[in-house]
């Protein structure tokens, strides 16, 4: 284990981009499993060593490696004494807490497939995954226990449910584990068996089970430690917002942070409040984090961020959607950090990033392929297009990052490649220096009066005036333009929506962009519908635009 950690990780010494590409190369172990990589081979080298600090209450607890070893294969041991075996599929419905790491742990562990389900999904969402997964258990807590009864009868293949407290004809987690023998021997799992299923965020259609292998850990650990500039170093400590029930909080956090023996703090809100989170990050003396776009432009808003709040931050990723020049300027001028932006989808993460270190970075660019992995900007016929011509982003196979297939749907995972380049929906421009420009995804982009519109430029530009805390911007259908450019917009506290404020920030934008890019509508809303990874939904906006146009 520990020459598959010397060779998973990115040479600390490197003095270009060139250098590390140059340098790298994949190694893959034949046999490998995240559980004993995470848990059992950080517990070797260090026991006693933190793994997880929960700062939900005012006072820190921790769970040292030694612990997280131990209980999670307790748990492991305790699962296959009630008939959950190597291959099955266990859901897993638990906010940041010790429960839901070592729930994880232990279904690495057994060699049966871990399938997280986001805290804010309700009965629907998660009847849906149940029944498309086939899970044959799931662990939660009361919150989650009391939407699963919402969510009705009719899941077959449920045969065991187990529950933090207990109660309601569920099995108790922590008596579970205490009673459950040590000396579990974790299954001999290849690199390729499957691990984990994640859902896609659902943002342009029903959500799929993206089935990802063991080796997916590996593949995440060279994107994770160029964002966070070479992680690990001494005194780093891990912590997003983002639940651990998708790739953003899983796989380019805890996951990471568990094998690189880096701790990673949990903690527990009903929502993303910015001043909730940067007393967090001064509490609890975070180092390293990952925070969505849409979160640092929360933060913000906040007033005398550097005056108020100590931070001891080293490093800030962000990704999911374009970070855009005003955020990545007000991250410098308050926080005093470059943020590395990177880019990935569920189906495969991380392949792309910036590096302040070592000078990879660009206002508005993703950054460079992340070493092993091959990007490129294809046509619609699979052919690569040169630098500035706008296409899909898609990446190479094989790739130990890129998932198996989706589950119970062949079809779905053989339109999502053209020949080895499996297409990601995102359109983007690879300059002539190899950096990558997001322009919107397939369906986000508006064609109006002849061009191509990008969203993200515009919302850019949007967030830019000192009235707009959070912009959306979709095309809507229009009989003389085809698509017209709409804005939704969330002012800040100190203004007020009216006709006068829409004309000053059409000008705005028609001043520093174009005529043809300004939004020709303006609607003022009170909140941004999310997604559960902080992405702006606005396939509920087009379907608004939609019916308003008739």
């Amino acid at each position: 284990m520990e020459q598959c950690i010397a060779l998973a990780m990115l040479p600390a010494d490197a003095k270009s981009y060139d250098d590390l590409i140059n340098r790298f190369r994949w190694d893959v172990p034949e046999t490998f499993n995240i559980g004993v990589a995470c848990a059992d081979a950080p517990a070797g080298r260090n026991p006693d060593g933190p793994a997880i600090i929960d700062w939900s209450a005012e006072e820190p607890v921790t769970l040292t490696f030694g612990e997280l070893a131990d209980r999670s294969s307790r748990l492991a041991g305790a699962l296959r004494a009630r008939g959950i075996a190597r291959g099955d599929r266990v859901a897993i419905l638990l906010p940041q807490c010790f429960e839901a790491v070592i729930a994880h742990i232990a279904v690495y562990k057994l060699g049966a497939i871990a399938v997280p389900m986001a805290m804010q999904f309700g009965p629907d969402a998660i009847a849906y995954r149940l029944t498309l997964s086939g899970a044959r258990a799931i662990l939660l807590d009361q919150s989650g226990l009391e939407k699963l009864k919402t969510a009705g009868a009719g899941f077959e293949a449920l045969q065991l449910v187990i529950s933090v407290g207990g109660g309601d004809g569920t099995e108790a987690f922590d008596a579970l584990v205490a009673a459950a023998p040590s000396g579990f021997t974790p299954v001999d799992t290849q690199a390729g068996d499957p691990a984990l299923m994640i859902f896609t965020s659902g943002t342009t259609g029903q959500p799929k089970g993206a089935l990802h292998a063991h080796r997916v850990l590996l593949g995440h650990l060279p994107g994770v430690q160029m964002h966070h500039e070479f992680l690990p170093q001494p005194g780093d400590l891990l912590w997003t917002p983002a639940d651990w029930a998708w790739a953003g909080g899983l796989l380019n956090v805890l996951l990471p942070g568990l094998f690189f023996g880096v701790p990673v703090v949990a903690a527990r809100a009903p929502r993303f409040e910015a001043e909730w989170a940067l007393a967090l990050m001064e509490r609890a003396g975070i180092r390293n984090t990952f925070l969505p776009p849409t979160a640092l432009r929360m933060l913000s808003t906040v007033e005398d961020v550097a005056g108020r709040y100590g931070l001891k931050l080293r490093t800030i990723g962000s990704g999911g959607e374009a970070l855009g020049k005003k955020t990545l300027e007000w991250c410098r001028e308050t926080l005093g950090l470059t943020v590395n932006e990177f880019y990935g989808q569920t189906e495969c993460n991380l392949v792309l990033s910036a590096c302040r270190q070592i000078d990879v970075l660009r206002p508005g660019s993703m950054g460079k392929p992340v070493p092993g992995h091959h990007v490129a900007i294809i046509n619609d016929d699979g052919s690569v297009l040169p630098p500035g011509a706008q296409g899909q982003i898609a990446v190479r196979r094989p790739d130990p990052v890129m998932f198996l297939r989706y589950w119970s749907d062949n079809a779905a995972t053989e339109k999502k490649f053209i020949g080895d380049w499996m297409t990601t929906g995102d359109r983007g421009v690879m300059d002539a220096d190899g950096f990558f420009h997001f322009v919107g995804r397939d369906d986000d982009v508006i064609t109006s009066a002849g061009y191509r519109i990008g969203p993200a430029e515009i919302e850019d530009c949007l967030v830019g005036h000192p009235a707009v805390a959070l912009a959306a911007v979709i095309g809507k259908p229009d009989p003389m333009r085809t698509q017209l450019v709409k804005a939704y917009i969330v002012l800040r506290k100190a203004y007020a929506p009216g006709d006068n404020l829409k004309r000053e920030i059409q000008s705005y934008v028609k001043a520093r962009l174009s005529a043809h890019e300004y939004p020709r509508e303006i609607e003022f809303i009170d909140e941004m519908p999310l997604t559960t990874t902080g992405k702006v939904i606005r396939r509920l906006f087009r379907e608004r635009a939609v019916a308003e146009s008739g």
